[in-house]
């Protein structure tokens, strides 16, 4: 049962959520909506001042009336009385029903006539009392009566006609008969031709009413579609430049303000086609000339190479100072060809001509051979690396060498800035995507060193120096490689407390999916949980020196 009326609550609720969303997404149905609820309050306002105002006319001239006319026939009647000579009750009763029947005639359809014995009358003839209809005797209240006897002048109230439910006025007077004793009559008008023109008027204004506010509301959805066609058509053009059609221009209609935003819309289109045309061109060139000046650098390099080959061999037969420059040149001459491919890869990358060769491979054993590789640099320099992995196969199609370059960028990153500390490494997989996280405990970055820790050359400490030779391209290379396997690569820092990369790649061509793999940010004794912890291999003193 609960479940039935949470369904029905949703299927209420649906719609409604829809239809503000959409009003929420739209100009001209919010100025067509809020024209609609001011025209509602505006004409319902107007209209119940109005047809109060009516009423109260109406009534108040129908009451002035009655009073007027009950009076005069009142007096009338009281005049008459006192000037007949009848003295016995059959001509008393004779002369009363005379009168009544002729007040009843010129009173014509709509007005009653009841007349009553004062009931603190004792002595007197006794007459029969008048009542020309049944059903208007309840209409006279004990209110009325009690005005009567107590002289008030032309007493009158509003009443309600049991039978019909027409609504009436009862205006009293009393009546002073001699040899009778004194009597009430009352004169009961039915106001029901007032509210039948009450109502008419009030239908006649709730019609004009309807009317004027369907009028107000084309007039705005027409006026404000005027003005929003343009801003659609604007939003348009500049949903379709930002797709890359930058030839896309607004149509230009007339010399009036929404002409004059379509020239400058396009005319600021034109320059923005100008710009990007010349950046592209100048980026065309610029990328042309990192791969034009890596390869040319590669002969001279090679000479460079040789010679510098030579000089290391035979540095134990040169003084102590010179040997130490070949070894320097031997070092950065190692550094500088690093660069030199990172460069050309960039720029490969950057022309779009990148090219993976995927293979089903275990993303664990990549990552074990880079742990391995690494042990004992890391050793070298008093850094613990750990690496842990999921049980099971973690196979997914890669391109081997992207892969394990990004692994080696992620490890040699955290083991130069790991102060000392220990480095972990984690592999896990679930059906859809394989994950490797690498955390340090050492620097560790600001939120604003994160958003450009992937940034070419950028480097978080410039004044820091690379223990590792670096070419400060590796994260960015590491990125783009990720990317060309639509994965992911990301990275999350703290100031003293390290830092963390998760690297996230596809199993299958059908994406990474929404669950997440592994946490990006592990804490340490959060890594022993996730499975056996790889044995670090063993090496010789000689072996972790170099």
């Amino acid at each position: 049962m609960r479940v039935t009326a949470r369904s029905a609550g949703s299927a209420l609720v649906a719609p409604v959520r829809q239809a503000w969303l959409r009003l929420g997404r739209s100009l001209l149905l919010k100025v067509v909506a809020s024209t609609l609820v001011l025209g509602l309050a505006a004409v319902a306002s107007l209209g119940a001042f109005v047809t109060t105002e009516i009423r109260d006319g109406l009534v108040q001239t129908r009451v002035d009336r009655i009073l007027a006319e009950s009076a005069r026939d009142a007096t009338a009647t009281q005049n008459s009385l006192d000037a007949s000579p009848a003295a016995t009750a059959s001509e008393l009763q004779q002369l009363v029903l005379d009168l009544t029947s002729g007040l009843g005639a010129r009173g014509g359809e709509g007005r009653g006539l009841v007349l009553l014995q004062g009931p603190s009358e004792e002595q007197g003839v006794p007459l029969s009392e008048l009542v020309s209809d049944s059903a208007l005797v309840p209409v006279i209240s004990a209110e009325m009566r009690a005005a009567i006897q107590s002289d008030a002048p032309q007493p009158w109230q509003f009443a309600l006609i049991p039978e019909t439910q027409e609504p009436a006025l009862v205006v009293g007077a009393p009546l002073s008969i001699r040899g009778a004793g004194h009597y009430e009559l009352y004169f009961i008008y039915s106001l029901e031709d007032e509210r039948e023109t009450l109502s008419l008027i009030q239908r006649v204004l709730a019609f004009g009413a309807g009317v004027l506010v369907a009028l107000v509301v084309v007039m705005t959805w027409s006026v404000t579609l005027q003005a929003v066609r343009p801003i659609r058509h604007a939003a348009r053009v500049a949903s379709r430049l930002a797709e890359g059609r930058l030839s896309e221009r607004m149509s230009v209609r007339g010399n009036d303000e929404m002409a004059t935003l379509a020239n400058t819309f396009n005319e600021m289109a034109e320059s923005l086609q100008r710009q990007i045309t010349r950046m592209e061109h100048l980026s065309r060139l610029q990328r042309r000339f990192v791969s034009d000046v890596s390869h040319e650098l590669r002969t001279p390099l090679t000479t460079v190479r040789m010679a510098s080959d030579v000089l290391y061999d035979a540095r134990a037969d040169f003084p102590a100072s010179v040997s130490r420059s070949a070894e320097l040149l031997n070092n950065q001459l190692d550094r500088f060809e690093a660069l030199l491919s990172d460069l050309l890869e960039i720029s490969r990358m950057d022309a779009g001509a990148a090219q993976l060769e995927f293979e089903e491979m275990d993303v664990g054993l990549v990552v074990r051979d880079e742990f391995e590789a690494i042990v004992p640099i890391a050793a070298g320099m008093g850094v613990e690396i750990r690496m842990w992995a999921a049980p099971g196969e973690h196979v997914a199609s890669i391109d081997r060498p992207r892969v394990s370059r990004i692994v080696r960028n992620l490890l040699s990153n955290a083991v130069e800035h790991a102060q000392g500390k220990a480095v972990d490494v984690a592999v896990g997989s679930n059906a859809r995507g394989v994950a490797v996280v690498v955390r340090d405990y050492g620097l560790g970055l600001t939120p604003q060193q994160v958003e450009r820790v992937f940034d070419r050359f950028w480097r978080a400490d410039a004044a820091r120096t690379r223990t590792m030779g670096g070419t400060g391209l590796g994260l960015s290379i590491a990125r783009e490689d990720a990317l060309l396997h639509e994965g992911m690569l990301e990275a999350w820092g703290s100031p003293g407390k390290g830092a963390s990369f998760r690297l996230t790649l596809p199993r299958t061509s059908r994406g990474l999916g929404t669950r997440e793999v592994l946490p990006l940010v592990m804490r340490e004794e959060e890594f022993p949980a996730l499975g056996a912890r790889a044995e670090v291999p063993t090496f010789t003193d000689t072996e972790v020196g170099s």
